[in-house]
């Protein structure tokens, strides 16, 4: 299973070296864990053994497993740990991991007790590890290493054994440096200038050692108690609860993105709608940024083995300015080409976020039918403008409300909703979205950790839309999104369309750990308290929403969604309640609108093309080693991208368009939205009665007036 993101890891492997920030204590035999900390070892203060029992405290009495923090949950917690310091086994000796078998029970003593010397006592021997593999990462640039030797590089050592000895150690850093090195010789680089940088970069994360503070590798404790229960439960420093409340309120300027640590790399988690990565559509989900530059032609500065803290600040910045990141693509192979995009920096703002819309026109015999769609990226609500009383406050019910009727009088024929990469957001706006193409009844369910239930319903009776009706999703569809498209099918009021949804069915609460004040100077704990549960009983957790129509997606539902994440709450059903189906305007066959869907999708040139671009990224995807032979990697590359433009000219040629010479001349902008076409062409049957059980209509189909 693949981890959850590590947040705020400062002291975790930050580069394809998988330097980490840490490299304190010294490289002579180390102390015991068990025993007192070494001299200059980071320790605990009072204030965090307090706020461990603290954190202990509320996880078994609020969180929603109701679980005990015993023998059992103190081993879980123990190999988390380890896990969050060195996931890729490329630090600690066997030998070192057999001597702290002998704390492996004692978790749940330390947390209770606030007695977590002991833990630091691990992160201490981390810390003496840490400098030994940078000190020998750095003597490796000495000599350049022999490119023509047949040998590959193991990335991905998440199931690999501790190295046994010394010398494996040196041999897998050895490997490690020589793919570094080599990833910069495929960028042009000379060695020596390759060397350069290399060497620039392992110095730079010793000189940043003695920045890491005990609130560092608290946090990172705490979160193995935390991501234990579940992985949406996180305690955040006060540092971390800082950059957390900025985040919530969007009120900063920079380029709208979530950044995280994981494994090796600073990662992009979250392309916040409404800002200018996500409006420029470049940027996506688990890419990983390898360096910065300032203004259009600014130097690239290399951010391999910086703080993530420091990084964001480099990307932040004053609005209007440029911005420029070196990006290395998800499920991209270190060594693979990076890219290097530009953005604007700009304010992510509730106005860039709003739903919009678009009609698309599809030909069928000779008709034209109008397909109107309306993008939904998050379920937003102005909320301090709804509580000053202004009347015209935004939120996504009413702005899709609006489009609705704009749409309307467009004359078309059915509704596609987009939800595709929508988190979720504000719980009420599901409810009252839902509420305009449902007469009246429950939406969705919430089960709390004491047991107890609640069911929400549609606040206001009515329609505002009666005609035909589908939800495009995909993995990255979360949370609200589910509840929305789960409702639609459960009372059979459109279709859903798509891939597998996310699978987050969870309710966190936040929680302020400091006493007397509101600014959170102890930190703040997220806690899972409840579970969303469908009208027929049926949990949204783990499993998320299947679509009854599937269609393609470049996203892996093995690397994305709650059914990847350790130690996610599962899926169950509890007791269903009483709705009402829409049968009038239910899909007769969504067999008959699936099969119809695959037989177009199988001649469609871009559905094709779509489809054997997800077959080479999930080759890619497949990658656990490397060839460390320059000339093989560039023989490798160099087919890679000849397929590349294979595949692209293909599509181009079956449009009537000129074929491209050169990889280079592909543009990421020039790429149809194959998905959302494919979309309207099932509304389009829908329309004309594959599948649906009521008749086509000549234009979009007013509802009934909402009760006010």
């Amino acid at each position: 299973m693949h981890k959850a993101p590590r947040l705020s890891s400062a002291w975790l492997a930050l580069s394809a070296l998988s330097v980490t920030l840490l490299a304190l204590g010294s490289s002579s035999s180390a102390t015991s864990a068990t025993t007192a900390l070494p001299a200059g070892a980071l320790a605990p203060s009072d204030r965090q053994r307090m706020i461990a029992r603290q954190v202990g405290s509320i996880l078994e009495e609020a969180h929603f497993r109701r679980a005990s923090i015993d023998d059992r949950l103190s081993a879980e917690v123990f190999d988390k740990y380890l896990d969050f310091m060195d996931g890729q086994r490329s630090y600690f000796l066997a030998s070192d991991i057999a001597e702290f078998e002998s704390l492996r029970l004692r978790f749940d003593d330390m947390i209770r007790s606030g007695d977590i010397d002991p833990a630091y006592g691990i992160f201490a021997r981390f810390q003496q590890r840490n400098r030994e593999r940078i000190r020998f990462a750095l003597s490796q640039l000495e000599k350049e290493p022999d490119w023509t030797l047949d040998e590959s590089f193991e990335f991905d050592r998440e199931k690999a054994p501790w190295p046994k000895s010394t010398a494996e150690l040196d041999e897998l850093w050895r490997k490690r440096v020589k793919n570094d090195g080599l990833s910069l010789l495929l960028a042009g680089k000379e060695w020596k200038d390759a060397a350069d940088v290399l060497r620039k970069r392992y110095e730079r994360v010793l000189k940043r050692v003695d920045q890491v503070s005990p609130d560092d590798v608290f946090e990172n404790l705490m979160n193995s108690y935390a991501r234990t229960f579940d992985p949406h439960s996180s305690y955040f420093s006060p540092r971390s609860s800082e950059e957390y409340r900025i985040q919530m309120s969007l009120n900063y300027e920079g380029i709208g993105a979530s950044l995280q640590l994981v494994d090796d790399y600073v990662t992009v988690m979250n392309v916040i709608e409404g800002g200018p990565a996500a409006a420029a559509g470049t940027l996506g989900v688990n890419d990983r940024i390898t360096a910065v530059g300032q203004g259009k032609d600014g130097p690239l500065t290399d951010v391999i083995g910086w703080r993530i803290d420091d990084v964001v600040q480099l990307i932040r910045g004053k609005g209007g300015t440029a911005v420029r990141l070196q990006v290395l693509p998800a499920g991209a192979a270190p060594g693979t080409p990076e890219k290097t995009l530009e953005y604007v920096r700009g304010k992510v703002t509730l106005e860039a976020q709003a739903a919009r819309k678009e009609v698309k026109t599809i030909k069928r015999g000779g008709q034209d039918l109008k397909v109107g769609v309306i993008n939904v990226p998050g379920f937003y609500s102005d909320y301090e403008a709804q509580r000053a009383g202004n009347a015209d406050y935004r939120s996504t019910t009413r702005d899709v409300r609006r489009l609705i009727e704009e749409l309307r009088k467009e004359k078309v024929d059915g509704l596609v909703l987009d939800l595709r990469g929508n988190g979720g957001g504000f719980l009420p706006e599901a409810q009252s979205l839902t509420g305009l193409f449902i007469d009246r009844g429950p939406v969705v369910q919430v089960k709390f950790s004491t047991g107890e239930k609640e069911v929400l319903d549609d606040p206001d009776s009515g329609l505002a839309y009666s005609g035909p009706l589908a939800v495009l999703v995909d993995r990255f569809s979360a949370s609200a999104s589910e509840i929305f498209a789960g409702a639609i099918q459960d009372y059979r009021r459109g279709v859903v369309l798509g891939q597998r949804t996310f699978g987050k069915g969870t309710v966190q609460n936040l929680v302020p750990l400091s006493r007397y004040t509101s600014r959170p100077v102890n930190g703040q704990l997220t806690v899972t308290i409840g579970k969303f549960y469908r009208v027929t009983g049926e949990s949204t957790q783990h499993r998320g929403v299947e679509p009854d129509v599937a269609l393609a997606s470049p996203i892996s539902l093995e690397e994305v969604g709650e059914s990847a994440l350790d130690d996610a709450l599962p899926w169950d059903r509890i007791a269903g309640v009483p709705f009402r189906a829409d049968d009038s305007s239910a899909p007769a066959s969504i067999a008959a609108l699936a099969l119809e869907e695959s037989t177009r999708a199988k001649k469609d040139p871009n559905y094709r093309w779509l489809v054997s671009d997800i077959a080479a990224l999930e080759t890619v995807r497949q990658q656990k080693s490397v060839s460390l032979n320059l000339k093989a990697r560039r023989e490798e590359r160099a087919r890679l991208e000849a397929q590349r433009l294979e595949r692209e000219n293909a599509r181009r040629v079956s449009q009537q368009q000129q074929p491209l010479k050169t990889v280079e001349e592909i543009k990421a902008d020039d790429a149809p939205d194959v998905v959302l076409d494919q979309a309207a062409e099932v509304m389009a049957d829908m329309v004309l009665g594959v599948g649906p059980g009521t008749p086509a209509p000549s234009s979009i189909r007013a509802g009934q007036p909402r009760a006010k």
